[in-house]
């Protein structure tokens, strides 16, 4: 008796740049379509010789229906100290080029390839898919509001003469709460700089894909995502399909060797404060001492995730290795202090595991949009911390438009003090404020589960956007 071959399983390629915070994203959706639509993932992803160890991690943790391709190792020496992270990650996209073409070509020749999903820095793949005949769509992994910027940034090129950050009143995107240039991404704040260049150029190219795919949902941005949608003739279609986070934290780190979650067990519901500035974001010297002493005088519980200062960039901990003990950075006498008021981490903790608690009553965060995501979806009040990339404006949306957090104000060189530490600690935790930040909390918290049930706006908008890629396939 013949058996009838069996129809490989439909495959979408998504292309990721440097960085746990694009990686997850990308994994998080690729899991959605695996479990939800019954498609096959390939991910790859460029080598830029950084450390690959979280990632690896990660990746061995996929069901076997999500595949990874690691690209060959790119040097960066060439380029002079000091090149701004936009840069770097831009071009281990374009120096990994004739390798993904490569990968491409294999996975045609092998696979029912659907469509190639490049992150928000790869849109150089956009013309290498079309080479082999195959749909290109960009995924945004921030939210609608930078998208629109972003979409405006070529006019608002050819309107100002002056830096963003001096233009005088705020500026009013389509559908958005209005931005001061101040607030824009730290990508555009030097237009004289490649990185600049880059980002109006790249604008242009978001226009090319046949969809841009949003980790946001309409209910969170609804004048955004309205325009976006609506509004310019000649923009992709928009497919919001956020929430799109992790899940759990031990996929990555199997054990909570800090003690974070055990810790907080002990602790009384809704009285601690969890301080992290991501995976990437680094303080100085002085603003560290700043916290440690701000949070000492607050006498609120804390967990702090504490990373080696670096007095030379905010996003230090994104490319670099940190060998040294942070703990040695901290302030003389600061842990027997406040022992059992607080519990201080090295470098990393479980961060969905320690928002989830019901212990949690705050989150001192950097505003990367994967970590404000988290914060909503586990309904924990934000101090919006912002240090680089489109931080500022994602800060902007939390606490001016959203109102689900409170955002700090340095001085006039940027030092967050620790009086103003104090009091951003007990607004969030024992004030009036606090309260109405809590319940508006609970109410996106709310939206963010209906959004992605089963018959919410991102689960629709993404099943919409998987049919799409079916019914190509059948024609073919």
């Amino acid at each position: 008796m013949e058996t009838t071959p069996q129809t490989p399983t439909p495959l979408v390629a998504m292309v990721a740049t440097p960085g746990m915070g694009h990686l997850i994203p990308l994994v998080e959706l690729a899991k959605r379509l695996v479990s939800n639509h019954n498609l096959q993932v390939t991910l790859i992803i460029p080598n830029d010789g950084t450390p690959m160890d979280s990632s690896n991690q990660l990746l061995k943790t996929l069901p076997a229906s999500i595949s990874s391709i690691l690209l060959p190792l790119i040097s960066f020496h060439d380029l002079p100290e000091g090149t701004k992270i936009e840069n770097r990650i831009a071009l281990s996209v374009t120096r990994s080029m004739p390798a993904l073409r490569d990968s491409l070509k294999v996975l045609t020749e092998s696979t029912r390839l659907l469509a190639v999903v490049a992150d928000l820095f790869a849109t150089e793949t956009f013309s290498v898919a079309e080479e082999f005949g195959l749909t290109p769509y960009l995924f945004f992994p921030t939210n609608a509001m930078v998208l629109s910027l972003i979409f405006h940034l070529p006019k608002l090129d050819e309107t100002y003469l002056c830096e963003y950050r001096d233009i005088p009143e705020p500026i009013k995107l389509p559908g958005c709460f209005p931005v001061h240039g101040r607030d824009f991404p730290s990508s555009v704040q030097d237009r004289n700089d490649m990185a600049y260049k880059r980002i109006v150029h790249r604008a242009k190219q978001y226009r090319q894909p046949a969809g841009i795919i949003v980790n946001s949902f309409v209910d969170l941005e609804p004048g955004a995502f309205e325009a976006l949608m609506r509004g310019e003739p000649g923009l992709p279609p928009i497919y919001p399909v956020g929430p799109v986070v992790k899940t759990g934290s031990r996929l990555i780190e199997p054990t909570d060797e800090s003690g974070c979650v055990h810790w907080l067990d002990n602790q009384p519901s809704g009285s601690v404060i969890f301080v992290c500035f991501g995976s990437g974001g680094t303080l100085s010297q002085e603003q560290l001492n700043e916290v440690a002493f701000g949070l000492e005088m607050s006498g609120q519980r804390f967990i702090w995730v504490v990373r080696i200062p670096d007095e030379k960039a905010a996003n230090a901990a994104y490319f670099g290795f940190q060998t040294r003990d942070p703990l040695e950075f901290l302030p003389d006498g600061f842990l027997d202090r406040t022992r059992g008021l607080g519990l201080v981490v090295r470098r990393w903790a479980p961060q969905i595991e320690v928002l989830r608690h019901v212990s949690t009553g705050g989150f001192v965060t950097h505003c990367g949009w994967n970590s404000t995501l988290e914060g909503i979806v586990n309904g924990v009040p934000l101090i919006a911390w912002p240090l680089y990339a489109e931080q500022r404006m994602n800060a902007v949306l939390v606490a001016d438009d959203l109102k689900i957090g409170i955002r700090v104000k340095g001085n006039e060189n940027g030092l967050v003090g620790r009086e103003e530490i104090v009091e951003y600690a007990k607004r969030l935790i024992e004030g009036e404020e606090g309260k109405m930040i809590r319940e508006r909390m609970r109410q996106v918290k709310e939206a963010a589960s209906r959004a992605l049930s089963k018959d919410g706006s991102s689960a629709n908008s993404l099943a919409k956007l998987v049919e799409i890629w079916k019914s190509k396939d059948k024609k073919c």
